[in-house]
């Protein structure tokens, strides 16, 4: 069943549950993510970066709207992090459902003319647009940009962000990092930060650099407004250790569903514990 951002978060907002937006970064990636919200009647954001789109091909879009639109629960294929208008007009024609213009690194003021810009492509196409303002972490192993310092987003420009350029979900910045935290750094979300920006934006927020944060703090963001979280680092960090520990257990190997089975079933397991922390289990009956 596939849709649009604005669709699928409506909902999400109203009945007060976060959809995990999981990057599918190949084809494994996708059945993980996709196969287990299905077994668990979730709706599903399919995330692809720039980058990723760049590995797989304009073709591999192709599969994926195939089963998003074969699937019985709700799914969105998602352009996560577009930084150019050619990156955000490749997942256009591509069919893309939804795109991130991530001019979060601009002046608050060329954020605004930048996104609108792209809200003015997208909307007359029914795709919908996600802005970010304020600055997302990065620990050094994301390809999903971000800052070496977060910037929090500031709640009352939040808003003029969101009346001037027509967004329909907005990525805030409270406290997330894209990557693995170090086991020395503890991330801590600010939820007194949320409930202010949450006053003051009515669209969905989105939660990116997802992977990591204490579970009791992403739930309770579910809570105070979160309707979208971003999922990566937790996922890929537990597949490939087990496809590291196939290998080093049978270095022979050489048919992909011998290597890839065992990680899929471990990486599953995580999607399984988000879906439960984003209260998204069965949601799908709501559309």
């Amino acid at each position: 069943m596939l849709m649009n951002m604005k669709e699928l978060l409506r909902v999400a907002q109203k009945e007060k549950f976060a959809v995990g937006a999981y990057n599918i970064g190949s084809a494994e990636l996708l059945k993980t993510a996709l196969e287990e919200c299905e077994a668990n009647n979730a709706p599903i954001i399919l995330a692809i970066h720039p980058s990723e789109l760049e590995y797989l091909t304009d073709e591999f879009i192709e599969y994926v709207k195939e089963r998003a639109m074969k699937t019985h629960v709700p799914a969105v294929i998602h352009l996560d992090h577009g930084a150019t208008k050619e990156q955000i007009m490749r997942a256009i024609r591509c069919g893309f459902t939804s795109v991130m213009i991530d001019a979060s690194h601009c002046s608050f003021e060329e954020n605004i003319r930048v996104t609108k810009e792209i809200v003015e492509l997208a909307r007359p196409l029914n795709i919908s647009v996600e802005a970010e303002f304020g600055t997302i972490g990065n620990l050094g192993e994301s390809y999903e940009g971000g800052a070496s310092e977060i910037i929090y987003t500031d709640p009352v420009k939040a808003k003029e962000l969101v009346e001037k350029t027509g967004i329909d979900t907005l990525a805030v910045a409270i406290g997330t990092s894209h990557g693995l935290y170090p086991k020395w750094m503890t991330p801590k979300l600010n939820l007194e930060l949320l409930k202010e920006i949450r006053e003051q934006v009515g669209i969905p927020l989105v939660l990116h650099g997802g992977s990591a944060n204490p579970d009791d703090e992403i739930a309770e963001s579910v809570k105070l407004g979160i309707c979208k979280i971003n999922i990566s680092s937790d996922i890929k960090s537990v597949f490939f250790k087990r496809v590291r520990e196939t290998l080093k257990e049978n270095e022979k190997l050489m048919e992909p569903h011998e290597i890839f089975s065992s990680a899929i079933m471990e990486a599953k397991k995580v999607v399984k514990h988000k879906l439960e922390l984003f209260n998204c289990i069965d949601k799908a009956k709501l559309y």
